[in-house]
């Protein structure tokens, strides 16, 4: 069967793309797309993901992500100490799970995403 569409982005909602576009180009790498709106920025070339949007939007957060991004690190706390220089906020402790190990973070506007370190 196939498919009814395909991923093309990633799209997160904000005040500031610039300061979320920014914030994530460092955590993650890729480049700035040069013809994106300033109420829509474009990071491309995001390794495993591809494109990433930052679109700007009148409501604050309010609550929870329903969907979040897990990121694979080598070094959880290396990886929090370096996202934290940047803007990300550490939320609670490390999590064991069978598989990985997971640390819950906020990105500067608050969207939650974890740090995943593979057992």
């Amino acid at each position: 069967m196939s498919p009814i569409a395909r991923p093309l982005a990633v799209t997160i909602d904000c005040h500031d793309p610039r300061r979320l576009i920014t914030f994530w180009r460092e955590l993650v790498g890729g480049h700035e797309f040069a013809d994106s709106p300033d109420d829509y920025l474009i990071l491309e070339g995001v390794p495993s993901l591809g494109i990433m949007g930052f679109q700007m939007v009148p409501e604050a957060k309010q609550v929870k992500n329903r969907v979040h991004l897990d990121l694979e690190v080598s070094d959880i706390e290396e990886a929090v100490a370096l996202s934290t220089r940047i803007g990300a906020t550490r939320i609670g402790t490390i999590h064991k799970e069978p598989s990985n190990y997971f640390q819950v973070m906020n990105d500067p506007e608050g969207n939650e995403f974890c740090f995943i370190l593979q057992k």
